[in-house]
């Protein structure tokens, strides 16, 4: 009986990951993987960045989900080329998964392709995907211990958007210690505050990846763009 090791998969992964970065880079588009839990408000994100950048920007997004295609019909909906990818029960997109997708996209027509990564703060941390810059959302309805309990996931991020900001007067979110914890866990990444159902907040976060996306020929795979 032969033991395939984890950090096997890994390497495996992380080789075609970077096949997937001189991809992109070459076609000059600037992928940004999108994390966060369930229900933290991605596709909002994504929606609300569509509206703020309408006519000015070419955007194109990969949808992973489980099951369904719900996210993905929201994004069509706004004229944006959007290709599902359904995991079939798997806890978060690979390399190969988005090599495939890809393939579906006219990537030198778009300035920005965003992965919308499987809801989970566990499986996606150790998986490359290709990808220039990782933002990862945190909702206010999920609480203010995140970050002590999931910190792999926060370490190697670019970004932090703390969504749905609007409901921190209802609920007990201290912002003081997140902000804390993520100085300690990513010192380097930016932090945003965002209701992006209200387009609050989100003009910052769209100005910060157009400057890293200016910048992101000067980092190499595995590198992180857009930290001061």
């Amino acid at each position: 009986m032969r033991i395939v090791a984890g950090k096997d998969i890994l390497r495996a992964n992380d080789q075609l990951a970077e096949l997937n970065f001189r991809r992109f880079s070459d076609a000059g588009v600037f992928v940004v993987n999108l994390l966060g839990s369930p229900g933290s408000g991605k596709t909002t994100l994504l929606e609300a960045l569509c509206r703020y950048w309408s006519g000015r920007v070419r955007m194109g997004v990969i949808e992973g989900d489980l099951a369904g295609s719900i996210d993905a019909e929201r994004i069509q909906k706004l004229g944006i080329p959007v290709v599902q990818i359904n995991t079939m029960g798997a806890c978060h997109l690979d390399a190969a998964m988005i090599a495939t997708a890809a393939n579906e996209l006219e990537l030198e027509h778009l300035d920005f392709l965003f992965i919308e990564n499987v809801g989970n703060l566990v499986c996606p941390a150790n998986f490359r995907l290709g990808e220039h810059l990782r933002v990862l959302l945190l909702s206010v309805p999920e609480g203010d211990d995140k970050p002590v309990k999931y910190p792999v996931i926060f370490q190697e991020v670019g970004a932090v958007v703390i969504s749905k900001k609007d409901l921190m007067p209802l609920l007990p979110f201290d912002l003081g210690r997140v902000k804390g914890e993520l100085r300690q866990l990513a010192p380097e990444a930016r932090v945003f505050e965002v209701a992006a159902i209200r387009d609050e907040g989100v003009g910052e976060v769209a100005v910060f990846l157009e400057e890293a996306r200016r910048n992101f020929g000067k980092v190499s795979f595995g590198g992180e763009v857009g930290r001061e």
